[in-house]
């Protein structure tokens, strides 16, 4: 079997990998807590990689060496807030979710379909207890 070359793929992989690891500790998802007037707050974050890689030997019919590569790799990664951890001096803890806007029309149509659908069903309830009132009114009146 031959030996891995020095600039092999799976040796650009593995210095990606490596760097990611070190992106990736534990206080990037978990922030450093902060200290305020008797409360701690603790970021927690959400994060997502991309990777890739790629790489080709050049035959020797090219003129290329026996040992000619040719090869890349690349990585992204996207942090989120997502909520912070509130813990009072008492000791009670609360969850305080982080909601993005919403990035599309579509999500903010979504996002303010409840309240239309309250004002919509008040508007309702009200005509119904406006015609009703007044059916009662021509009921007492004859």
């Amino acid at each position: 079997m031959e030996q891995e070359k020095k600039n092999s793929l799976g040796e650009l992989m593995k210095i990606t990998m490596e760097n990611i690891k070190v992106m990736a500790d534990a206080n990037t998802i978990i922030g450093t807590p902060i200290q305020a007037e008797g409360v701690t707050l603790i970021p927690v974050s959400k994060m997502s990689f991309g990777m890739g890689g790629g790489g080709t030997e050049f035959s020797t019919k090219s003129g290329g060496t026996k040992d000619s590569f040719g090869g890349g790799s690349a990585a992204s990664a996207k942090l989120e807030p997502v909520a912070f951890l509130i813990v009072k001096e008492d000791g009670s803890v609360k969850l305080l979710p982080v909601a993005p806007p919403p990035a599309t029309a579509v999500g903010r149509l979504i996002d303010t379909v409840p309240e239309v659908v309250d004002k919509v069903t008040g508007f309702i309830e009200e005509q119904q207890e406006k015609k009703a009132k007044k059916e009662a009114e021509a009921d007492f009146a004859e």
